[in-house]
């Protein structure tokens, strides 16, 4: 019995020993506490916190704690898993070595008996501190990072960035989840983005993409994202996104995008053609390159490929002689011209001028650009003179030769012969309408110009000139008459001039003055008023007084360029502000201009489809009775909507349709919309209610206009007493007698006419009686300052006054106040429109406001409203 209890003794002491020793041994520390002591601790734990293990053992169990307080929590926290016998577990908690520094520690703990709290603890302790810095190092390279980063799960967003926060406008500290939906204002788009996300992280894949994403606030904005698994092994532990924002650089890639495209139709419009050249190859070209040379696509309009330059000319010699003449005024910092003989595609040949110059002055053998004009029939015309000189000569030898005697005979052949000459060299340099210079004329003396002033010192000015509302003359009195106006105004401009200066005509109404040895700007402006003030006196042409007025565009060299093509599209450019701010002027070129003009042709190019594509629309102005303030009749405003631009205003458009003459087949078709309208509101049941119809100068002054008046009022079966034609009070006294008829006509068929602008012209008041006028409409300048200005308010009194005499309504423009309203009203102007009342309105608007009794009266069938009708029927019978 003895020996048993002696062995048993011995195992346990066994088994206690190899405990001990694997205590000992552990790669963590352990240690065992009663509360509030720590009774022992391996020597892993002592390691961990700079005690040798008897230093440790019967120490306050707090001293290894950051404070006393974070022991008594950590201990309550404890308390409450290990009396229910559970363990307890806390990934991460700060203790304090023996020399006061802290580490991060994973502690986890199991009481030896739950309901004895005496019998003691046995804790587990992890030094973690690595682990706890790589995270943080880890969190603040994540905070920190410049694109957001987002973790989601399922489709939900866990956890985020500060980059993400600042990208898409959430707090920072939100970090519950929510849908990743929210980033995404398209279903599709959602969809689409995460089924090829998901699919390639479900491989173990990264994906990117570029997309449109949301901020929290509604802004869209474009992004990259990448995104790709957590754990590829494992898809259920989510996926990272990085979402960097592109918008910046995507507006600078479209912003980059559009002045490339416009400066390739700036290009590929230009008269010469343009050609980049490297190593004896074409590396890009413009559309008239393609037209002079015959390459491209099938249809002659898509660039050529890179050709060889050689190819372009006639023969080996001629491409030789080029491009050893072209080295040598690239080497020398000169620009090369001349001119040559050039091979089509096709094989035929053409003589052209030639200007190039490198890129780079310092590098004459690289890149360089190159301009090319068909020259063919100048030369041509050049032949023809030697010809006939050569010609002239033999004839004069043989004449000579038969009659040695016959000295007159052989002056007369000498006179015929400087004749020829003279003839062919006039037609080749010459206006054959005017006298002036031509336009090879005016480059020739351009370049010789320039030259001048270069060795000069001097400025050179270039002038360009267009004949305001000249068109209309050309259209409405017809070309005889027009012809005559342009001779006219040549004759005056030599007058204006110095003789040293060069007068040339261009084509049309367009004409340029060159004028040398300008000293400074002043001396430019003078010579531009003295222009203005020989063209201001009228101009008596078959009975008719016609006025016609110059805008002027100037540039200066070498200041705005140093070449003829690049001063003419200058002087251009600056004649087109001149039109823009007003006419009747000149401005200097200014860099803004380029891109102003560059607008212009853009516009321009695209209205010449918009009506054919259907991109204009009416909105509707309401004009109101004064007393009841009543709907009475509809203004006809026009709008162009283009697709990438949105809704253009009148302002910017109209101009250029009355330019270029497309202002009569618009306004023939606002009229026709504008009728059709009104009979469709008819037939809906709604009452009928005149509309008013703005005309230009140019289209009421076309001979079409009667005409097509009558087939629209016979086309569309609309009472013409619905319909009234404005038009300016300075269009209507431009031509009296003519103006006269033609609003007789109008008048026959009982349509109304009202004076639109009235006070701002100088209408006689003879005229005035006579003309078959309805209406008069005060101009909105009177009516801004109405309340405070006494010379507005006599003006306006003066008006009302005035059309009461006559038996004229009378309407007020632009009422947009109280005040004003109730001052018009005190006057006796029977009717007002203006944003008070009602903003000009689209057609589905109309509508509504017709169909509303408390805007629009009981609709009752309108009086007959014929030739003989009383002015005001219209109105009478809405």
């Amino acid at each position: 019995m003895i020996d048993h209890v002696a062995k048993t003794e011995r195992e346990i002491a066994a088994v206690l020993q190899q405990h001990q020793a694997m205590v000992e041994n552990a790669p963590v520390g352990i240690m065992f506490t009663r509360p509030g002591v720590l009774l022992s601790a391996n020597q892993c734990m002592a390691d961990m916190l700079g005690y040798t293990q008897q230093e440790l053992a019967g120490r306050d169990a707090a001293a290894i704690f950051t404070s006393q307080r974070e022991h008594d929590t950590l201990m309550a926290e404890a308390n409450v898993q290990l009396s229910a016998g559970l363990p307890f577990d806390r990934p991460a908690y700060h203790a304090r070595r023996r020399d006061g520094s802290m580490l991060w520690v994973r502690i986890r703990a199991r009481a030896l008996d739950p309901h004895a709290r005496a019998a003691g603890t046995i804790w587990i302790v992890e030094d973690v501190s690595d682990a706890r810095r790589a995270l943080t190092q880890v969190e603040a390279i994540m905070n920190n990072a410049s694109i957001g980063i987002v973790f989601s799960r399922d489709r939900m967003i866990t956890r985020y960035n500060r980059g993400f926060a600042r990208m898409f406008g959430y707090p920072e500290c939100d970090v519950t989840s929510m849908p990743a939906r929210v980033l995404y204002d398209d279903e599709t788009l959602y969809a689409q983005v995460g089924a090829a996300a998901y699919a390639a992280t479900e491989r173990g894949e990264a994906y990117r993409t570029e997309t449109v994403m949301v901020r929290r606030d509604g802004v869209r904005m474009w992004v990259q994202v990448m995104a790709f698994p957590v754990a590829p092994d494992d898809p259920e532990q989510g996926t990272a996104w990085m979402v960097e924002d592109r918008s910046g650089q995507k507006r600078d890639d479209e912003a980059l995008r559009d002045a490339l495209l416009q400066n390739q139709a700036i290009l590929d419009n230009a008269v010469l053609g343009v050609a980049l050249v490297e190593r004896g190859r074409t590396l890009h070209v413009n559309a008239r390159m393609v037209e002079l040379f015959g390459y491209g696509g099938a249809d002659g309009s898509a660039p050529p490929p890179s050709i060889t330059v050689r190819s372009l000319y006639a023969d080996d010699a001629t491409w030789l002689a080029a491009r050893d003449a072209a080295a040598r005024d690239f080497a020398a910092g000169r620009a090369h011209k001349a001119e040559y003989q050039l091979a089509r595609s096709d094989g035929t040949r053409f003589w052209g001028r030639l200007s190039g110059r490198p890129f780079d002055p310092a590098q004459p053998r690289g890149r360089s650009v190159w301009l090319v004009d068909d020259v063919t029939e100048r030369r041509a015309a050049a032949d023809a003179v030697r010809a006939a000189r050569d010609e002239l000569e033999v004839r004069v030898l043989a004449r000579t030769a038969e009659l040695a005697g016959a000295n007159a005979l052989l002056q007369a052949e000498i006179a015929e012969r400087r004749q020829a000459e003279a003839r062919v060299h006039h037609m080749a340099y010459y206006d054959g309408l005017t006298g002036l210079p031509n336009r090879a004329l005016l480059s020739d003396r351009l370049d010789r110009a320039m030259e001048v002033a270069q060795r000069s010192g001097r400025q050179l000015a270039v002038m360009f000139l267009d004949l305001d509302r000249f068109k209309t003359i050309n259209d409405s009195l017809g070309h005889v008459t027009g012809d005559y106006l342009l001779k006219e105004v040549a004759q005056r401009l030599r007058g204006a001039v110095r003789t040293s200066d060069t007068v040339a005509r261009l084509g049309g109404d367009e004409f340029v003055v060159v004028a040398p040895a300008i000293r400074s700007r002043t001396e430019c402006a003078a010579l531009g008023d003295k222009i203005i003030a020989a063209l201001a006196a009228p101009f008596l042409v078959e009975g008719h007084m016609l006025h016609v007025s110059p805008s002027i565009g100037i540039c200066l060299y070498p200041d705005d360029g140093i070449n003829v093509e690049a001063l003419m599209r200058h002087a251009d450019a600056a004649m087109y502000a001149a039109k823009a701010a007003g006419r009747n002027n000149y401005q200097f070129f200014t860099a803004r201009m380029n891109q102003a003009a560059a607008r212009h042709f853009e516009l321009e190019s695209s209205l010449r489809g918009a009506l054919a594509r259907d991109e204009f629309e009416l909105f509707y102005q309401p004009l109101f009775e004064t007393a009841t303030r009543r709907l009475c009749k509809l203004e006809v405003l026009l709008r162009w909507r283009r697709p990438e631009a949105g809704l253009i205003m009148p302002d910017d458009f109209i101009p250029i349709l009355e330019e270029t003459g497309m202002i009569v087949p618009v306004g023939e078709w606002v009229m026709r919309r504008a009728c059709e309208q009104s009979m469709a509101w008819q037939r809906a049941g709604l009452a009928a209610v005149p509309i008013a119809v703005n005309l230009s100068a140019r289209q009421f002054m076309h001979r079409g206009l009667v005409d097509a008046i009558g087939a629209i009022i016979g086309s569309t079966g609309i009472d013409p007493c619905l319909l009234e034609c404005e038009i300016t009070e300075t269009a209507l006294m431009e031509h009296g007698e003519q103006t006269l008829a033609i609003l007789g006509q109008i008048g026959q068929m009982g349509v109304k006419l009202a004076i639109d602008d009235f006070g701002t012209g100088y209408s006689s008041l003879a005229y005035l009686k006579r003309f078959p006028v309805h209406t008069l409409k005060i101009d909105r300048a009177f009516i801004r300052e109405l309340e405070t200005s006494s010379e507005d308010q006599a003006i306006v009194a003066a008006i009302v006054a005035l059309s009461g005499s006559l038996q004229l309504s009378v309407v007020a423009e632009s009422v947009e106040t109280e005040g004003q309203f109730a001052w018009l009203k005190a006057q006796g102007c029977q009717y007002v429109q203006g944003y008070l009342l009602s903003k000009p309105v689209p057609v589905d608007a109309v509508a509504g406001m017709l169909s509303t009794a408390s805007t629009f009266p009981a609709a009752s069938p309108p009086p007959a409203c014929g030739p003989t009708a009383a002015p005001m029927c219209a109105d009478r019978g809405r």
